[in-house]
């Protein structure tokens, strides 16, 4: 690799430059360059370990990605814990004894009756992952996510930067997680006291929580979760402001759309984005950025890009 290549794959892995989009300063299509494109690891690196854990993060920071992707549900505590599913996944997780997990039982071991004791008694990856045949089996539990920052902390002196989700729907309220508002601020306390605030985004399908984060703290970053069919316009209107990134389902996404929203100052990452040929059609879409299970693919694509003359 030549030298003038060298540096600009250090500067497209190192989320140092990853700025903090703010309305006085947001990216135009302009703006969309190697250097500043933003690979998130989802859950970690689902692909090659268990998701949502402390191994997946720091194997994701290893390989390079600019951001860890996550998903945060709370528990009995009011501790924010690292999950996808507010219950323990019949799919992955396992009694303390061994005994699989039923889809039958699965959604009475909601987490937020749980404390933090009783959540770390569950493994949710000694089993692997049927959907990832190649992913690393290991005995490990749901971390607390002061836990994986502080171990981010310890593995790397560069800034990585978290995207995380608030899994909030209107039917779960009260029953598998609180009131939204609380929800948000119990998320917004942990990073404002681990020192990631200007380093972190939160994203959600559920515009209530959006709306939360944004009456908390109109400076945090906020990405709008989006799996319809109904168009940018529509989605954004959902909102009573302007989110700092617009991020659909991939198959929902075309060049006309990335456009829409880099005219209106909004970046565009898609999820979850596995294969190299699916990559390489978003970045020349011009995308900001994408979520993918596979950041070893993801590195293997942009170093490729930077090598194109």
């Amino acid at each position: 690799m030549k030298l003038k290549s060298l540096v600009i794959f250090y500067l497209l892995i190192s989320p140092g430059i990853f700025t903090m989009s703010t309305a006085a300063n947001r990216p135009t299509v302009e703006d969309s360059t190697p250097e500043t494109f933003d690979l998130q690891g989802h859950r970690g690196a689902r692909g090659l370990l268990p998701e949502n854990t402390i191994p997946a993060f720091l194997r994701a920071v290893d390989i390079g990605v600019s951001t860890l992707e996550m998903d945060v549900v709370i528990n009995a505590q009011g501790h924010v814990v690292l999950s996808h599913e507010p219950w323990m996944s019949a799919k992955i997780c396992s009694h303390a004894d061994g005994r699989k997990i039923s889809r039958k039982e699965e959604k009475s071991l909601k987490i937020y009756s749980m404390n933090d004791a009783e959540v770390a008694s569950f493994d949710c990856g000694n089993r692997g992952h049927p959907d990832f045949p190649h992913q690393q089996a290991l005995a490990v539990s749901k971390p607390l996510l002061t836990d994986v920052l502080k171990a981010v902390a310890e593995h790397t002196t560069r800034p990585v930067r978290f995207n995380i989700e608030i899994k909030s729907r209107p039917e779960f309220d009260h029953v598998f997680h609180p009131q939204v508002h609380k929800y948000a601020d119990a998320l917004y306390r942990v990073l404002e006291s681990q020192g990631v605030l200007e380093r972190a985004s939160i994203q959600s399908f559920d515009p209530r929580a959006l709306e939360a984060v944004h009456t908390i703290d109109p400076g945090v970053t906020t990405v709008f979760l989006v799996d319809n069919r109904k168009g940018l316009q529509t989605n954004l209107d959902r909102l009573s402001f302007v989110p700092n990134i617009y991020s659909p389902y991939y198959k929902r996404l075309d060049r006309k759309t990335v456009r829409a929203a880099h005219h209106q100052g909004i970046r565009v990452i898609p999820w979850t984005v596995n294969d190299a040929k699916t990559m390489r059609w978003l970045i020349a879409m011009g995308v900001d950025g994408l979520i993918t299970d596979y950041p070893d693919i993801g590195v293997r694509v942009l170093r490729q890009q930077v090598e194109l003359p």
